[in-house]
């Protein structure tokens, strides 16, 4: 059924009309701006209203009223009809100055034609008189300029918004595929060390462990399927991600492998990055505890500072003179890929720092705005 049915099938034609005007003048456009006869309907309300608020000492003149509204309701029809004029000079892409003199004779034309007409129809005898013609000419003509030239300025100003909006939309959209790609670019790196790890396993025939971290992988790969991909998630989120690889790790190290976490409860609904430890966590289990014979020690922190939430992740191990620093082997892929998806959601309002205690081992420190993540469905 056509949205105007109902009220023709009633007969109240008055209602209708009405309730058309409302949706007309209540219309906006994609950007949100409001339709243009909103903004013609209101701005010559409101002009109308202050003209005759102008006219309030005059009334008692015969005629006076009635030459008001004419007056208002002439010029009104006029810039309605120079509204498709001004759309198509808009749109031939002239200079500013070449538009205003265009949009100037348009005007003059129409000032002509509504003087014209305003004379006819408060003079009912058809008899001009000139000087009040050429007065409400120049009137006339100068108002429409004026509104053309508003006009011009409101079009441009909304085309200079849409255009704002279209960059930001691309930029959004590029940051948005450079994320994606840096983040899938983590998954088949990881995949290959975990199916390298269980072939050693199996090459050393413990088929128990193999299994087991086989099934752990599989449970893994299907968290990084199932979860929505996004760009930040809550550190709870990721910490319970982390604790699904280093599970495969321990299956892998055994008691080679300790892990502390000093997880502040402050922070669990804290938005970070997605998947931004676990290439921090891998590259820290296989320079600082799978190199060395004895193992080590794997320490996740995270804490509020003001309003910084900074995530430590610390390794035991060879001190720098003595190892390959992360991020200097062909592996140090994640550590690259973290710094570079850091820079491109947070520009300079972060820091990633990498450093090297004497005691040994390494520790990465990565600090950023403090924002609360929405509670899980269900919470």
């Amino acid at each position: 059924m056509r949205w105007n049915e109902g009220f023709e099938r009633r007969g109240e034609p008055a209602r209708y009309l009405v309730w058309a005007r409302i949706r007309i003048v209540r219309e906006r456009d994609d950007h949100g701006f409001p339709s243009f006869w909103a903004v013609q309907i209101g701005a010559w309300v409101c002009f109308y209203l202050w003209g005759s608020a102008s006219l309030l000492p005059f009334l008692h003149q015969p005629g006076a009223l009635r030459g008001n509204n004419v007056y208002f309701a002439t010029l009104f029809v006029a810039s309605s009809l120079l509204r498709p004029v001004c759309r198509s000079l808009m749109g031939r892409d002239y200079p500013w100055i070449a538009l205003e003199l265009r949009a100037f004779l348009w005007s003059l034309g129409g000032g002509i034609i509504a003087a014209y007409a305003m004379q006819a129809m408060t003079d009912l005898r058809l008899r001009i008189g000139w000087a009040d013609w050429l007065t409400n000419l120049i009137r006339s003509t100068f108002i429409l300029f004026v509104w053309c030239s508003l006009y011009f300025s409101i079009k441009l100003w909304q085309q200079s918004i849409g255009e704002r909006e279209k960059l930001l939309r691309a930029d959004a959209e590029a940051r948005d595929a450079r994320l994606s790609a840096l983040r899938y670019q983590l998954n088949p790196h990881f995949l290959f060390n975990s199916l390298n790890a269980v072939s050693t396993l199996v090459l050393e025939d413990n088929a128990p462990a193999a299994t087991r971290m086989l099934a752990q992988i599989g449970e893994f790969l299907r968290t990084i399927l199932d979860t929505k991909a996004g760009a930040e998630t809550r550190l709870s989120d990721e910490i319970a991600f982390s604790e699904q690889y280093l599970a495969i790790e321990q299956t892998r190290l055994g008691p080679r492998l300790r892990i502390e976490m000093a997880i502040s409860p402050e922070t669990l609904d804290a938005l970070v990055p997605s998947m931004l430890l676990q290439p921090l966590i891998e590259n820290a289990v296989r320079h600082g505890v799978a190199a060395v014979l004895e193992g080590g020690t794997i320490r996740i922190e995270s804490r509020l500072e003001g309003a910084e939430l900074q995530i430590r992740v610390q390794n035991s191990g060879p001190r720098r003179s003595d190892a390959a620093a992360p991020g200097e082997s062909a592996n140090g892929i994640g550590i690259s890929n973290t710094a570079e998806r850091l820079q491109t959601l947070y520009g300079a309002d972060h820091q990633f720092r990498l450093q090297w205690p004497e005691a040994g081992g390494c520790e990465v420190t990565v600090a950023l705005p403090f924002r609360k993540g929405a509670p899980p469905e269900g919470n």
